[in-house]
């Protein structure tokens, strides 16, 4: 009786050592799934680049299994996998169970690691938030990104300036609960109604706008919407000159708290005043360097060194400038950490040199610390006070977050994770890492 296909067909991949490379990729890249999970937020990297890894990781198997199928390894290098010497198929499938089976079972053990990787990613989408029958709160708001009507298009990166400026505004009036900018923006050349975007954020609010640039003059467009119905509650448009771009975003900022009855328990925020010119370059340089290129931060270096040299005393170009050291440094290796760390810790002492109490340089530092010079307690008194001044910065959180989980603290990892997850609610990495804080902790039916 000749031999089913189906088990010549397996005895093969047996010969051939499929099922051993099945078994080692699949743990090796549940690994780095992991480890690129812990590693990358703290390195600065955006939150595509572990998505990257989760894509490579999968789509690298079926390459992994062809590449063993058809060549293998011997004394005098790699070859073609020979053909099947006269009963060695037949050799396979007559060995005893306890032989046969083991190769098997390691290799569905080595697949089902590696789709659990992909399945902590949350697959494909965003894990949906989990609806509240009360609502949103009332003292909510998500700032979308600004749409850009100048006549060039590279000014796009002012008018998406503007809108993370307004949303950063808003977002340190405790009263207020802002949808973080990763979650906003994420709906950016999207044709969704104002409604739909504010139920998938969980707001009850939505501030959208316009801004046309023509050399120093500027005409902002801001208008606040009630997402229940499309009611527009307040409306206004700016006909001004760089010079007025801050007191604009001031207005815009007290108007929406005005309309919206927060009552606010001390001052209002109010932005950053410096040189307008200084500002437009510090706008593009940080637009550059979110781009994650050699290039792009290069570039962006220069626009930070080229405002700094009109606006010297500028603390976030100091800042901007000393994570894009620590980018260059951990995640794309162009800086030595010899050349790349003293710089990064340098700029970032400069920005607090002139306020002491910027939050942003402090998360710098404290990543500095952390991942240069592996010291926690440093990095946690770094950390610590970046949240005090700045408790809405979710980068600090994460990196807190992760901090904690490397204490042996995994409960306040949660709360940080959580955190982050109620107010990035369609940011999918911002769900994947709460779903993992909690496999630390052991709370399964959670982290699911």
């Amino acid at each position: 009786m000749s031999t089913p296909g189906y088990q010549r067909f397996f005895a093969e991949l047996k010969r051939r050592r499929v099922f051993r490379v099945m078994a080692v990729y699949g743990v090796v890249a549940f690994g780095i799934i992991e480890a690129a999970d812990a590693i990358f937020p703290r390195m600065a990297l955006p939150d595509w680049t572990v998505t990257l890894v989760v894509w490579l990781a999968l789509f690298g198997l079926p390459v992994a299994i062809v590449l063993a199928w058809a060549f293998e390894s011997t004394p005098e290098g790699i070859k073609l996998t020979a053909e099947a010497a006269p009963g060695e198929l037949r050799a396979i499938l007559a060995a005893p169970a306890s032989q046969r089976w083991p190769a098997g079972v390691a290799a569905l053990i080595g697949a089902t690691a590696l789709l659990a990787g992909v399945w902590y990613m949350g697959r494909q989408s965003a894990p949906p938030v989990s609806p509240d029958p009360a609502g949103p709160v009332a003292a909510s708001i998500a700032v979308l990104p600004f749409v850009n009507m100048s006549d060039d298009a590279s000014n796009e990166y002012f008018s998406d300036g503007i809108s993370e400026e307004l949303l950063n505004l808003l977002a340190k009036i405790p009263q207020l609960q802002v949808a973080a900018r990763t979650s906003s923006f994420s709906f950016k050349d999207q044709s969704l109604e104002i409604s739909e975007i504010a139920d998938r954020l969980h707001v009850a609010h939505v501030l959208e706008g316009s801004v046309r640039k023509a050399g120093d003059e500027v005409r902002i467009t801001a208008q606040l919407i009630r997402a229940d119905d499309g009611f527009h509650m307040w409306s206004e448009t700016w006909d001004r000159t760089l010079d007025d771009i801050f007191a604009i975003q001031d207005e815009i900022a007290t108007d929406v708290v005005e309309q919206l009855q927060v009552t606010l328990l001390g001052a209002a925020p109010t932005v950053e005043e410096t040189d307008p010119e200084a500002y437009a370059l510090y706008l593009q340089a940080r637009h550059l360097g979110r781009q994650f290129t050699a290039e792009s931060l290069d570039q962006s270096n220069a626009l930070y060194e080229k405002a700094l040299e009109l606006e010297p005393d500028y603390s976030a170009a100091w800042s901007g400038l000393a994570k894009n050291y620590y980018r260059q440094t951990s995640v794309l290796g162009t800086l030595s950490y010899d050349e790349g760390y003293p710089l990064a810790r340098e700029a970032a002492n400069r920005a607090l040199a002139i306020d002491a109490d910027y939050p942003e340089a402090y998360g710098v530092l404290g990543r500095i610390a952390s991942s240069s010079d592996n010291d926690l307690v440093t990095a946690a008194k770094h950390i610590g006070k970046a949240f005090e001044l700045d408790p809405t910065n979710l980068e600090n959180l994460g990196t807190a977050a992760g901090m904690f989980r490397d204490l042996g603290r995994p409960d306040e990892a949660i709360v940080l994770a959580k955190y982050i997850a109620d107010h990035d609610p369609v940011n999918r990495l911002a769900h994947f890492r709460l779903g993992v804080r909690y496999a630390y902790a052991g709370r399964w039916d959670e982290a699911i």
